[in-house]
């Protein structure tokens, strides 16, 4: 028996838990408030596809006339798919890794329409290994399955989301409601018996969704109301990123029929005063609430009558997973691209640097909202402390920061305190395109254990980087984008759209500067998408300077997506397929000299583009400008110096030989013996591992002590080179 149960309900990833749940179970441990957690997609998924969940699934006979050539394809395949799926699904789970060999045979799985796209990948199979293409075949597998689903069981299904439409700018309630009031569908079902059992099971007061995603909505709303039915003494509470965006002027009383509450923002305190209030109904005086709708007097009211503040991001707890099935979820390959594959394969510790934006200025993004305007990082000790427990306890070292922009400065302290700690992860997180990500800061980073960082590019146009006030440039982009890829850092790009004002020929330039980035090699994925305006973002609140005219309704549930009508009256959506078409090739290191003409079914303008311009900007002069403010860290102890003779036309010259092993090479230099004798102090001095900082400016104070014109020296060839193959890297 528990206090509270946290759900995540259907469906988010398959590869790893939305980390909601696990974050508020870690600031409920603080408190010692008992509860329990689950996972209610991963469990839905794995009954549906089960070898008993595909029996149910093809008992009905399917109507050949009214199917798709595709879907009687798989009916008749029904048996091979059912003598597969618990194998295929094990594989996926890591507990099979010899049946990787059968599948790609490619005479174990069953195949049908998303096959067809093997003969356009074959390229890819090459760079991929044998575990990484079994993965993508068996993918391939499960979807033609989730396509013979959404065609005959459930028109609502997929895989990271269920019924995400009904969820979508429902400025009203009543299409929401008559689908909750209706037929349980067949998913319905499964997911209603994993809850009822699990609610006999922990018996809570309590039960919290979190609810992310418009695709996680209609499953909340149905497993409330089967608490409601039978379960009628239990609260119910939802939070999350939905109701944090979408909800915030909710008004139609028949929500409350489902919940007793939703909260706004962070949800630790608003949380812990409702379990105060659950548990302590008894007690006489005013009850504490922190932005929180509910019902009185048979109104919706928003109550917000504490004064406590919200909890220091350092106060919350470590995250914690315990009560998920972590060895239950899969790992999925959609596209052949190892950057792609971070979000479906693999399981991540998830993670936040910083509370909000340090940066919070972009106009399409809801920076009016506390979880972008309440800015608050994190100190890296802290941070690294929460990753040494959550390897503890879930034995993973992997790590995804969920960050909306993780701030460099921190980044890097982040990366030195692992370094100091010896701490073998992986981690990856979000970035803004900022100009501080230097080749050593980027090399740092990979020393730490980053494999890849995505960030937004948005509209790949200055002037339209401006209206954004991205703070960025597609130059700036270009230079730190190859920063990364030189220290082996993966990069995806978020790339938009139909941005108000936004011209074909920005669109088309746009596509031209993404074409010769990936190229050039500098990104390695990405994904379009087209500009939505959101209530809470600039654009939303101030339409008129962005010269859209927003199309309102009357708000009785949610508000965010905002239609609206451009002044330039361009229909953007017609470039959707031909951006996303060309972008999978281009993921794929294909088909660049295609012109951009032939992506399209309509006429473009050419581009105005140079063909070389992302060449261009990486053309720069070496840079020997002295920052005396530079951090400087010498980043190995493997230092062998040996002192030796040269003989030159009877002369002797004394000199230093200085040998550094690194993982992958050797480097040596020569050094006047003396000058060598200060460098290895500094090396011993001032390593990675040591707790003490030193600047350029303090090394050059300590170098003229003894000797001349440190500047000659730190730009001398000898110490070039180490900075080169980043033994000494000034951050």
């Amino acid at each position: 028996m528990k206090d509270l149960l946290l759900i995540t309900p259907p469906f988010t990833q398959l590869n790893t838990p939305y980390p909601a749940t696990a974050y508020i179970k870690g600031f409920l441990n603080t408190k010692n408030i008992s509860s329990f957690q689950m996972d209610l997609g991963i469990e839905v998924i794995l009954k549906l596809f089960s070898k008993e969940g595909l029996e149910k699934i093809f008992s009905k006979e399917i109507d050949v006339h009214s199917s798709s050539e595709n879907s009687q394809r798989i009916f008749t395949l029904r048996d091979e798919y059912v003598k597969t799926i618990d194998q295929v699904i094990a594989f996926l789970q890591g507990k099979t890794p010899t049946l990787a060999r059968q599948i790609c045979s490619m005479n174990f799985l069953p195949e049908a329409s998303r096959f067809n796209q093997l003969d356009d990948m074959e390229f890819a199979f090459g760079n991929m290994g044998l575990q990484d293409k079994a993965k993508h075949l068996a993918t391939l597998y499960l979807e033609d399955l989730s396509d013979y689903i959404i065609e005959h069981t459930d028109a609502d299904f997929g895989f990271s989301r269920y019924a995400e439409r009904l969820g979508k700018s429902a400025n009203s309630f009543d299409e929401l409601y008559a689908k909750i009031s209706g037929d349980t569908t067949f998913i319905d079902g499964v997911t209603l018996k994993i809850l009822h059992e699990k609610l006999e099971a922990v018996r809570p007061k309590l039960v919290c969704f979190s609810v992310p995603f418009p695709g996680n909505l209609y499953s909340a709303f149905r497993c409330a109301k089967l608490i409601k039915a039978h379960f009628p003494h239990i609260k119910t509470a939802m939070g999350g990123g939905f109701p944090n965006t979408e909800l915030r002027e909710v008004k139609d009383q028949r929500v409350f029929e489902f919940f007793d509450f939703i909260t706004l923002d962070d949800g630790e305190l608003p949380l812990e005063l409702l379990y105060e209030y659950v548990f302590r109904a008894n007690e006489s005086g005013e009850s504490e609430f922190k932005r929180t709708f509910l019902v009185e007097n048979q109104e919706v009211i928003y109550k917000n009558n504490s004064k406590r503040p919200d909890y220091k991001q350092a106060d919350i707890g470590t995250p914690d997973y315990t009560d998920l099935q972590l060895d239950q979820y899969i790992s999925v390959i959609e596209i052949a691209n190892p950057m792609h594959s971070l979000w479906s394969d693999g399981r991540w510790n998830k993670l936040t640097m910083a509370h909000g934006c340090y940066w919070g200025k972009c106009t399409f993004c809801d920076i009016s909202l506390d979880y972008i305007k309440v800015y608050e990082p994190i100190s890296a000790k802290i941070l690294v402390d929460r990753m040494e427990e959550l390897i503890k306890t879930t034995g993973e070292n992997g790590f995804h920061f969920v960050d909306e922009a993780a701030p460099p400065a921190l980044m890097r302290e982040v990366a030195l305190e692992i370094l100091r700690r010896n701490l073998i992860v992986t981690w990856w997180t979000n970035i803004r395109f900022e100009k501080s990500f230097t080749k050593d800061l980027c090399f740092l980073l990979k020393l730490s254990g980053c494999v890849a960082v995505s960030g937004g590019l948005e509209v790949a146009s200055d002037r339209l980087l401006n209206l954004i006030d991205k703070g960025i440039s597609v130059e700036q982009v270009a230079k730190v984008t190859r920063n990364f890829t030189e220290a082996g850092i993966m990069i995806h790009a978020y790339l938009m759209y139909g941005y108000p004002t936004q011209t074909v020929q920005e669109t088309v330039d746009s596509l031209e500067m993404v074409r010769q980035m990936f190229e050039m090699g500098i990104l390695q994925s990405g994904f379009w998408h087209q500009f939505a305006m959101t209530a809470h973002s600039p654009v939303g609140l101030n339409p008129e300077e962005f010269g859209v005219t927003p199309l309102k309704q009357e708000i009785l549930f949610a508000n965010n997506d905002i239609d609206f009508t451009d002044k330039t009256g361009i229909d953007h959506g017609k470039f959707s397929f031909g951006l996303k078409k060309s972008l999978f090739n281009y993921m794929h290191g294909i088909n660049f000299e295609i012109p951009l003409q032939e992506w399209f079914d309509f006429k473009i303008p050419r581009t105005s583009i140079d063909p070389d311009y992302i060449h261009d900007c990486l053309l720069e002069d070496e840079d020997f400008k002295f920052k005396g403010n530079a951090k400087v860290i010498f980043i190995t102890k493997n230092v062998i110096a040996e002192n030796r003779l040269k003989t030159k036309k009877k002369y002797n010259y004394p000199y230093t030989k200085i040998t550094v092993h690194l993982k992958t090479n050797t480097v040596s230099i020569e050094l006047d013996q003396e000058q060598a004798k200060w460098l290895v102090k500094m090396f011993q001095d001032h390593s990675s591992e040591n707790q003490k900082k030193v600047t350029l400016q303090q090394l050059k104070l300590n170098f003229e002590e003894n000797f001349e014109n440190f500047e000659l020296f730190w730009f001398s060839k000898p110490i070039q080179q180490l900075k080169d193959n980043g033994v000494i890297l000034s951050l």
